[in-house]
């Protein structure tokens, strides 16, 4: 495998659904690390800490610890640290991730310099995002984990965060800063952690925009599955083409084997 040296794997709708291993995941993992590649978990799970997120992993028999990955909680604390030192900072959340929001002051009462939002989930009614509003009005700058606009679960698709903080920025008048996939930033950390270049590095993804094309555009090469998220519609209306299309996961280990021998790989389709 010369010509990929570095892997970087979405979890949800890739290796899990629902946090329940997708068939020939751990396997295709453990193959893999035999083969001497560089891997990051990269991910916009906004639900579970890294060191959550590995155990949880690790008890699916999937073979990662908390330093293989990224999170956008942890890119989210790196972004705030750098831009707004000191800054109060209102988290609107599903899920307790504060362990990886290191140096980020938060606040639950009275104003806020910055409004952080996280992943969608029961808290996100009508009473916190009309809080989150009224912050934004007077001058509270916006800043999200991502903006997916929903995810899969073994019942089908749930609404993410992306469906709100599009109707937040049209009310408020402002532009939410993304952190997480598909910020050239998060790729970018990504590889650095790796240290490998764009060239030599693949990312695999269920989300076509945010996984797959982001990471096109810095270079990396991308791979599409057909798990998770995946739907041939989203796929069809796509801005852009993947290099690659897999059934899933389990079918990497061939495809980084058919492209080391200098193969052209699955074709897209």
């Amino acid at each position: 495998m010369e010509r990929i040296r570095a892997v970087l794997v979405d979890i949800d709708g890739v290796l899990t659904v629902s946090w329940k291993a997708l068939p020939g995941a751990a396997s295709a993992m453990e193959q893999l690390r035999g083969a001497g590649l560089r891997v990051a978990l990269v991910t916009n799970n906004t639900s579970r800490t890294r060191a959550a997120i590995a155990s949880r992993l690790a008890g699916l028999g999937i073979p990662v610890d908390a330093g293989d990955i990224l999170t956008a909680p942890a890119a989210t604390a790196a972004y705030l640290r750098e831009h707004f030192a000191g800054a109060r900072c209102l988290l609107l959340n599903s899920g307790d991730v504060q362990d990886d929001l290191t140096g980020v002051t938060l606040v639950e009462e009275g104003d806020a310099d910055v409004v952080v939002l996280g992943g969608a989930g029961a808290e996100f009614g009508y009473e916190a995002l009309n809080r989150v509003f009224r912050q934004l009005q007077r001058g509270a700058r916006l800043v999200s984990m991502h903006r997916n606009l929903y995810w899969g679960t073994e019942d089908g698709l749930d609404l993410d965060t992306g469906a709100f903080l599009e109707g937040l920025e049209k009310a408020a008048r402002t532009r939410a800063e993304v952190t997480g996939k598909p910020d050239p930033a998060f790729f970018a950390s990504a590889l650095a952690h790796l240290g490998a270049d764009a060239s030599e590095a693949l990312m695999i993804g269920d989300d076509i925009e945010s996984d797959v094309l982001a990471a096109q555009r810095s270079g990396i090469t991308g791979v599409l599955v057909r798990t998770g998220k995946y739907l041939p519609e989203t796929h069809r209306a796509a801005s852009g083409t993947p290099d690659h299309v897999l059934d899933s996961f389990a079918d990497l280990p061939a495809l980084l084997a058919e492209l080391a021998a200098g193969g052209g790989g699955t074709p897209q389709r």
